[in-house]
């Protein structure tokens, strides 16, 4: 009886000490990432298109994370990293998604060559070659870049970022490649460090650079994301969601890099000359930083060759468009816009939109994901050209 009598008080001690645990482990958890944030100001006009014009490309069971349209038209997607997908990066095939470059490279090879971890940017380069950014679930594996070449399929390209560029905690989600294809621009979210920065790759010498890590510009402001009434957050208010630096667009002559943090109503902007010039300390190249313009709250960006700037809205299902005279218009609504997320120009003007509908995955089961569905690629005609693939 005595025995028995231990063993009752041994294991109560033991389930009041995972008890503790559990509540210290929420408060940190709280402490460093939660808290619901202002209401974003709705920033909205009248659409300047009519919804008609939205064409839809595809029909997909899993959510798109990500695309990049080639200039004869070829449509590569992700699926987003988020749901946990069998197959990482699809080609659309007459309309229908099939692995690219093939099904090997979707899973861990047991060769030790590289295949796709947690891809979700994708651009293609004047070389004519797709790059794959994988974030390897946020640096704890390996983040890294693969090009591929679109006329053999054949990998040509592969830099492993070390954990000083991009390691435990990162999030390198989205690029942008400059005219040469020798650099690529990446905005790392920093989503568990919660050290945003922009990293600088160089094809040429394949070396990597982290610059303005935690300057305001990459930072999230103290926003709430609300899309289309649903508040975005997780493990019941614990993890609220306000993501840093995401969205970044190059403009077409390799002038100025756009960016800003998802959650935020800002865009900024830096001299490409700035950012490579190596010589700059932190702080003279912080100070360079410009302030642009106002912003949706968005997770993707991309620019025509006349310099407009195109803008996800994630709170209202819109496309939005920022000219150079530095003022935000809704560009155009669409009811099937659910979060609109990436997106690519192709050839003849027109806008590819990846849809993620973002709040049905984030740790969702696959059962919740697949109800959710059909999820989808749109286009639409700007009325501008545009680089494609970018």
């Amino acid at each position: 009886m005595k025995f028995l009598s231990l063993l009752k008080r041994v294991l109560l001690y033991g389930v009041a000490l995972v008890l503790v645990a559990v509540m210290l482990v929420a408060i940190v958890v709280y402490m460093r990432f939660g808290g619901t944030g202002r209401p974003f100001p709705d920033l909205s006009t009248s659409p300047i298109l009519p919804d008609s014009v939205v064409e839809v490309v595809a029909t997909l069971d899993e959510p798109p994370g990500n695309l990049a349209v080639s200039k004869d038209g070829r449509v590569f997607f992700t699926y987003h990293a988020e749901s946990r997908p069998d197959i990482k990066v699809m080609e659309l095939v007459k309309g229908k998604p099939v692995p690219y470059p093939n099904l090997e490279f979707q899973h861990r090879r047991p060769d030790g060559k590289p295949y796709f971890d947690q891809v979700f940017s994708l651009r293609i380069d004047s070389k004519n070659r797709l790059w794959t950014l994988d974030h390897g679930f946020h640096g704890i594996r390996q983040p890294r870049l693969l090009a591929f070449d679109l006329a053999t399929g054949q990998l040509v390209h592969e830099f492993n970022f070390p954990s000083m560029i991009a390691g435990i905690g990162s999030y390198i989600q989205d690029m942008q490649i400059d005219l040469s294809g020798a650099k690529i621009y990446i905005a790392d979210l920093g989503v568990l460090s919660k050290k945003p920065a922009i990293i600088i790759y160089d094809t040429i010498t394949k070396t990597a650079r982290r610059i303005l890590e935690r300057h305001p510009a990459v930072m999230e402001q103290d926003y709430e994301i609300n899309s289309k009434g649903r508040r975005m957050y997780l493990l019941f208010g614990l993890f609220w969601m306000h993501p840093a630096i995401d969205p970044i667009a190059l403009d077409k002559q390799d002038e100025w890099l756009y960016f800003g943090p998802m959650s935020g109503d800002t865009l900024y902007r830096a001299r490409v000359a700035d950012l490579n010039d190596t010589s700059l300390t932190d702080k003279e190249l912080g100070s360079r930083v410009e302030t642009f313009s106002r912003k949706s709250q968005c997770d993707g960006l991309t620019m025509d060759t006349e310099g407009n700037i195109y803008v996800t809205s994630v709170e209202d299902g819109a496309i939005n468009i920022i000219g150079q005279d530095k003022t935000q218009k809704t560009l155009i609504r669409h009811p099937l816009f659910r979060w609109p997320d990436g997106l690519s120009f192709g050839p003849d003007g027109y806008v590819y939109i990846a849809d993620s509908n973002i709040p049905d995955i984030m740790l969702k089961s696959k059962s919740h994901i697949k109800a959710n569905g059909p999820y989808y690629i749109f286009r639409f005609q700007s009325g501008r050209e545009g680089i494609p693939g970018q």
